[in-house]
């Protein structure tokens, strides 16, 4: 797998901001001297890859102090992104991609499954607050790609969730290397397929380059976040 962040073109890092007559530095946007773009799918990639690597280097710019944010945000919002992640409580999207109150619109279900009422979530982000970018992180060791994997019988409500994970069971079955984490690739892959052929919302959106769709993965051991093709 490759990182998320050689995807966009050093032109777009270095320049995806330009203000007072010139542009960001990726060492300005890395260390959050500088304000994340606000604007481009390509901009809301950038900062989220940036504010990884902060996280990765244990040298965040957020969490320490909320107040003045909480002042900014009071009234509206207008994240840059929007991420649909596991609910696992290892994977916290503002932590890992070190961002701060009102920065991203965040969708959380057990195996990162996608249903009606997460779809609505996306679909409200979407059309009401215009983010530009939709990240679908999966995780290494996901407990419910696990259940999935081992099969049998899921009690309670868990089969609800359960079944939206067995396609990718299905479809990596023999193939080489951990069962477990084979499945929780192909189930990004089949989400970020899903939210790309969404219509009417997100699919028009898609298709006409306002957002763009991306899958990820998140290492547990180092925090890195890496690129789910």
């Amino acid at each position: 797998m490759q990182t998320l962040s050689r995807r966009i073109s050093v032109a777009t890092v270095l320049c995806m901001l330009a203000f007072a007559g010139g542009c960001a530095s990726h060492k300005d946007l890395i260390s959050g001297r500088v304000p994340p773009p606000t604007t481009s799918p390509d901009g809301a990639l950038a900062a989220l890859m940036a504010g990884n690597e902060r996280y990765v280097a244990d040298k965040p710019i957020h969490g320490s102090t909320h107040a003045a944010r909480r002042g900014q945000v009071a009234q509206s919002q207008s994240p840059i992104a929007i991420i649909v992640s596991c609910a696992d409580s290892r994977v916290g999207p503002e932590i890992v991609f070190d961002q701060d109150l009102g920065d991203i619109f965040v969708v959380r279900s057990a195996g990162n499954v996608v249903d009606d009422v997460q779809l609505g979530s996306i679909e409200y982000a979407v059309e009401h607050l215009h983010s530009s970018l939709i990240m679908v992180v999966g995780h290494e060791r996901c407990g419910a790609v696990k259940a999935a994997v081992e099969g049998g019988h899921a009690p309670g409500h868990l089969g609800a969730f359960l079944h939206h994970i067995e396609p990718a069971v299905e479809t990596t079955k023999g193939m080489a290397g951990d069962k477990v984490d084979n499945a929780v690739a192909e189930n990004v892959r089949n989400v970020v397929k899903q939210l790309k052929a969404a219509g009417p919302v997100v699919a028009e959106a898609v298709n006409s380059g306002k957002i763009m769709v991306v899958g990820a993965r998140y290492d547990l051991d180092t925090g890195r976040v890496e690129e789910v093709r």
